[in-house]
């Protein structure tokens, strides 16, 4: 059983990324967070004893990875649709010897991780 359970879920990963040819109009956040999402919901399954808890586990992880690396690698982060952040925007807090931006919308300030900044 557990040969089959993994077979399926190889399938529906090839499946997955082989739709992703599709996606030349998406940006890398949306691109990411989809690859991730279908890749840990097939190993979440795959892992998991329960495959649908696993399964929404990992596909959930899956695409929260994908969406920050996808982040990362534009170059700012990007909510409906307006930059929020860009790396040109990082400004130091020689208290906090960390880095942080301000949201262009709202003036909120986040840390360059993305947590608000107290």
């Amino acid at each position: 059983m557990n040969t089959l359970k993994v077979s399926f879920c190889a399938a529906v990963s090839s499946l997955s990324l082989a739709a992703c040819n599709t996606m030349d109009s998406w940006d890398p956040s949306q691109r990411n967070a989809a690859i991730g999402g279908a890749l840990g919901a097939a190993a979440g399954a795959a892992l998991s004893d329960d495959d649908l808890s696993g399964a929404l586990i990992g596909g959930a992880l899956g695409a929260a990875v994908g969406y920050y690396t996808g982040c990362q690698e534009q170059g700012g982060c990007f909510v409906g649709g307006q930059q929020v952040a860009n790396r040109d925007d990082l400004i130091y807090d020689r208290n906090a010897q960390r880095y942080y931006y301000v949201d262009r919308n709202t003036g909120r300030t986040y840390w360059d991780n993305g947590q608000p900044r107290g």
